[in-house]
């Protein structure tokens, strides 16, 4: 037997995170080779080109200074002194200055280096151990542009101050902002032709839930990428089949309406010259029946036909279907939480209501009929104090020309039709239409409607 696995919760949560639409998911596939190609290159620039580069000004700068040193041993006199600090500030932008009998408070030779101390102060450190092999003490903050190096000789401390910018680079600041800059323009520029490559998929999906919905799609043509504008005549074609197929069957129907009309009319008028009797009035009862069938089925056919949809006060329509209903002995109470207005084929709509509206009143007391919006649809909800319809029976009760067991008053239970055609104008809206109980007993018809 096969066993069923639940997701991993890792790919779970991927799952919650990552955008829904596409446009944030072309977007998200093109930005993380993007930042991942920036995080590589950074990082690789960073290990070579920007660790060579200090190490290089920091050997540079160490061998200088071990140089001055060593013209300082081998010419000990002030005046060739004074001499030495003079050329190292023309030549080598090094400013000198001696502390005679002074000593380093703390003695660093390099040894052991913070790992939390910045790249250049550990070049630098490791080039003076190497070059310079005398105690020493750096101050990389001594101030904004400037580095001050302490040296511990055999008569004082070598103060030396030296310009930041001998030990650092400025194409590291460059090269990030060349990359962050590039890439924003680069995101940018996605962004906008991503934009408009989605926009003609987004018309694509309103155009078929405006058409599911069963209002008109006008000025719609394909557009995009092939793929799309392929999409798109596909949805065009299978449009016009199916408004063409609507159009053959309620043409073909009603020629056959006029086909049948014709025979039973002769039929009524040829039943109304017999004289008075049993067989007359049962072929009177077939014949009255047979057209009520034939209306009804009409009915279902035309749907609603070319009727197009317009904004309509919801509660008006209802007040209106109520109205006419209540002079029957059923008594119907209407409770309409808010105005609202919604694009619906007036006649096609008050058919449907009439029709429950009429089914509620056939088999109950009490009928009570209730509107409000829920969320991004109308609800509206028919519910009676009858018998009800059995949960197994509710679907069937859909089908044309079904007709639930006789108990349910065979004398006014119609030809089976009225809620077929109510559930057609629901589902021609894009809507739904449910059978439900109702809180008080009875029956409950709900309809969903897109706002």
């Amino acid at each position: 037997m096969a066993t069923l696995t639940a997701p991993s919760q890792p790919a779970s949560f991927l799952k919650r995170i990552l955008p829904r639409t596409l446009l944030g998911r072309a977007l998200l596939i093109i930005l993380s080779p993007l930042v991942l190609l920036q995080v590589i290159s950074t990082w690789v620039f960073y290990d070579r080109h920007y660790d060579t580069t200090t190490k290089r000004l920091s050997q540079a700068l160490a061998g200088e200074i071990a140089t001055v040193i060593q013209m300082m041993v081998r010419d000990p006199g002030s005046v060739e002194r004074l001499q030495i600090f003079r050329m190292a500030q023309q030549s080598m932008f090094l400013n000198l200055k001696l502390e005679e009998g002074e000593r380093l408070a703390v003695i660093s030779s390099g040894e052991s280096l913070n790992p939390f101390t910045s790249v250049l102060e550990r070049k630098l450190t490791t080039a003076l151990t190497t070059y310079v092999a005398r105690p020493f003490l750096i101050d990389t903050q001594f101030a904004r542009k400037q580095v001050s190096i302490q040296v511990q000789l055999a008569d004082g401390v070598l103060h030396i101050v030296v310009p930041r910018d001998r030990l650092f680079s400025s194409t590291t600041y460059i090269f990030i902002m060349w990359m962050v800059g590039s890439s924003i323009v680069l995101f940018g520029v996605a962004v906008v032709f991503m934009r408009n490559q989605v926009k003609p998929i987004r018309r694509l999906a309103q155009a078929a839930e405006r058409f599911g919905k069963g209002r008109d799609v006008a000025n719609f043509k394909p557009e995009g990428a092939t793929e799309v504008r392929q999409a798109a005549a596909a949805f065009l074609q299978m449009r016009h089949r199916i408004k063409r197929q609507i159009e053959q069957r309620t043409e073909f129907l009603a020629g056959v309406s006029h086909d049948l009309r014709t025979p039973l009319t002769r039929m009524k008028l040829q039943l109304a010259m017999l004289p008075g009797s049993a067989e007359s009035e049962s072929l009177q009862a077939d014949v009255s029946e047979m057209e009520a069938m034939v209306e009804g089925y009409l009915a279902f056919a035309r749907g609603e036909g070319a009727e197009k949809p317009v904004q309509t006060e919801v509660s008006h329509l209802l007040s209106e279907v109520v109205g006419r209903m209540r002079g029957q002995t059923v008594a119907i109470d209407l409770h309409i939480e808010e105005d609202l207005k919604v694009p619906l084929r007036r006649e096609g709509m008050r058919r449907c209501l009439t029709n429950l509206i009429a089914n509620a009143q056939r088999y109950a007391t009490q009928v009570t009929v209730s509107a409000g919006r829920r969320g991004h649809t109308l609800e509206v909800l028919i519910d009676d104090d009858g018998p009800g319809i059995p949960p197994d029976k509710r679907e069937e009760v859909f089908r044309p020309f079904y007709r639930l067991d006789p108990s349910r008053n065979p004398e006014t239970g119609g030809v089976g039709l009225g809620l077929t055609i109510a559930r057609d104008v629901v589902h021609n809206h894009g809507g739904e239409l449910t059978l439900e109980d109702a809180p008080g007993g009875g029956l409950r018809a709900r309809i969903w409607l897109p706002v």
